[in-house]
């Protein structure tokens, strides 16, 4: 389904009240729509623990040992494609921008178990194509109020003063400040009334590799009441999610493209369920894809600044590749 098609049925089952699951990839090209989702399995969902995923899992699955072996690319390839986005950013064009990578992966679980044993806040499985477990919140449009988390700085828990270090951080504070605004303008065009309700709070992620923190803020605002229901068009004006793409976005993404060489598809697009009451959503990070051939590639990535350090970025885009069990 084309994303214009997504965006024109999310507006009328919103008038509605129907209930439906939706996702939209990167580029806007392509969209998908299921009205009443949860009395279907094709697609399997659980957005904070609303969905349509089974709430079992086998035992002999959850006890399978994991076998689990990324091949990422060289540090010489991430440092062209870093360079590329550093030019940018000297040039001015940019001044935050995203760069994302595939890592191959090798694995002898299927997708369907990866979403069964995954432990994150939102969850999306295309059986034969993608499995998501994003820890990161869209936008939430519930009472007329609408907020956004964009998440942004990360730091392995183990470390001594883990928190301390991350919050304290001058890149990954600039970064996550430079975010914030970026969405908070964003959330301008679409509501009123629109403050920062939480500043730079961390959350512990739990993963096959260890224990990561990741910082976020919630910034909420007021939607007008002719607007309140029209889902579609709200996240049409809010796309591409600007944590997953930088500032200024038009610029950015023109830079991105150089740098990446290829079409992200769903990757660091957007899913989310209407239940007929409240709309919630995703920024699709933390994917798995599944190549027509069976291969497995595992997308990741980070925010570059002009104070950012190729080999640190590509430490980070390889930190980012993990299961969340």
């Amino acid at each position: 389904m084309k994303a214009e098609e997504t965006i024109r049925r999310m507006d009328e089952s919103g008038r509605s009240g129907q209930a439906f699951l939706f996702a939209i990839d990167f580029e806007m090209n392509e969209g998908i729509f299921i009205s009443e989702p949860m009395s279907q399995k094709e697609i399997l969902f659980d957005v904070r623990g609303q969905g349509n995923a089974p709430t079992h899992i086998d035992t002999k699955e959850s006890k399978t040992p994991v076998t689990f072996i990324p091949h990422p690319e060289s540090l010489e390839t991430y440092r062209h494609r870093f360079d590329r986005i550093r030019t940018a950013l000297m040039r001015g064009d940019s001044f935050l921008a995203n760069l994302t990578i595939a890592t191959p992966i090798e694995m002898n679980i299927t997708l369907e178990e990866v979403f069964s044993r995954s432990r994150a806040s939102y969850k999306l499985l295309i059986p034969g194509r993608l499995v998501c477990f994003s820890p990161e919140r869209f936008v939430k449009i519930e009472k007329g109020q609408i907020s956004t988390n964009p998440m942004k700085g990360t730091i392995d828990a183990s470390l001594p003063d883990a928190a301390g270090r991350l919050l304290s951080d001058y890149k990954e504070t600039a970064e996550h400040r430079t975010i914030v605004d970026l969405l908070r303008n964003d959330l301008n065009r679409v509501s009123h009334h629109v403050r920062v309700s939480r500043f730079r709070y961390l959350d512990e992620l739990h993963t096959n590799k260890g224990r990561l923190l990741q910082m976020s803020s919630e910034i909420t605002g007021t939607l007008p009441a002719e607007k309140e229901k029209r889902f579609g068009s709200i996240i049409q004006e809010l796309l591409p999610a600007g944590s997953i793409s930088g500032a200024p976005k038009e610029a950015t993404i023109e830079a991105i493209r150089e740098a990446e060489g290829q079409q992200r598809g769903f990757y660091t697009g957007v899913f989310g369920y209407f239940d007929g009451s409240s709309f919630d959503s995703a920024v699709m990070i933390r994917y798995i894809e599944q190549l027509p051939d069976g291969q497995y590639l595992f997308r990741s990535g980070g925010g570059i600044t002009i104070n950012s350090r190729c080999d640190d970025e590509y430490r980070e885009t390889q930190q980012k590749v993990y299961l969340p069990f």
